[in-house]
């Protein structure tokens, strides 16, 4: 699986888990709605670390526990 397939699958299924939509996300996490929904489908293929860092701070998590998942195993670069 690519990286940015990965990341994308983890941030669906972290807004499931914690019961909350996109755009409480974006509101927690200071992103705006087009960039994050650019990402997620598809206009968009891989954001960058400091991206993926406000999306923890939005979910309210570490960047390590974001990544502790066996979704990143065997990823590959994109």
């Amino acid at each position: 699986m690519l990286l940015s397939e990965a990341v994308k699958k983890r941030i669906l299924v972290l807004l499931e888990e914690r019961k909350i939509n996109l755009h409480k996300l974006c509101l927690n996490s200071g992103i705006s709605y087009s960039t994050l929904s650019s990402f997620l489908y598809g206009r968009t293929r891989t954001p960058n670390l400091a991206t993926i860092l406000h999306i923890c701070e939005g979910f309210n998590m570490d960047l390590v526990d974001f990544f502790d998942d066996k979704i990143f195993k065997n990823v590959e670069e994109d």
